[in-house]
């Protein structure tokens, strides 16, 4: 039976920390910039751990 293959589209969009937990980017920092406060978008820029319930999808689709 050949390989399973991870998400790749997941596998951009998710690091998995020594932890065992993942990593992700926060949504909204690609346009309409201009309405958005600057404290917003410097938030924005933080990374933050997935929720709990979604760990399991996500090392899923990372194959982890």
């Amino acid at each position: 039976m050949p390989k399973m293959k991870s998400n790749r589209g997941a596998a951009k969009s998710f690091r998995k920390l020594g932890s065992g937990k993942f990593k992700r980017n926060k949504a909204y920092k690609s346009h309409i910039l201009t309405t958005k406060s600057r404290a917003r978008k410097r938030n924005l820029r933080k990374g933050v751990i997935v929720a709990k319930a979604d760990e399991k999808k996500v090392a899923r689709m990372l194959q982890q």
